[in-house]
């Protein structure tokens, strides 16, 4: 693996372990079995209680996506309502669905980046 390859896998190891919630890990898999989204909607509280005071002054939605593709609601609303800003410019009702697809096949590509990340290299000689 060249030298800017293996620096991207490792960036994107390091994101995936620090920013997205992993339905998978022993710390959540208790509640994800049984509520859908729990991890994604427990990162957003935490989120909101770490950036809390920027709704004084923003418009704050906190998105959680977990690492098996499970939004949390307020990540939900959001894309819907810049889909339906967009549809209100483009005349197209599809929009919201069309952003979901987009980002869900940005989520895919990323998964598939550290998850490549994470074989071992085998060189032959």
């Amino acid at each position: 693996m060249q030298d800017s390859q293996k620096y991207e896998s490792e960036k994107m190891q390091d994101f995936f372990s620090q920013g997205r919630p992993d339905a998978f890990a022993d710390s959540h898999i208790g509640d994800t079995a049984t509520e859908p989204a729990a991890a994604a909607n427990k990162a957003a509280v935490n989120k909101i209680a770490k950036y809390g005071e920027l709704a004084n002054t923003h418009i704050f939605f906190p998105v959680e996506i977990e690492t098996a593709g499970t939004w949390n609601h307020l990540a939900i609303e959001l894309v819907h309502e810049i889909g339906r800003r967009i549809t209100a410019v483009t005349e197209e009702p599809r929009e919201s669905m069309f952003l979901f697809q987009r980002l869900s096949i940005a989520l895919q590509r990323e998964n598939a980046v550290a998850f490549r990340g994470t074989f071992i290299q085998s060189y032959t000689f």
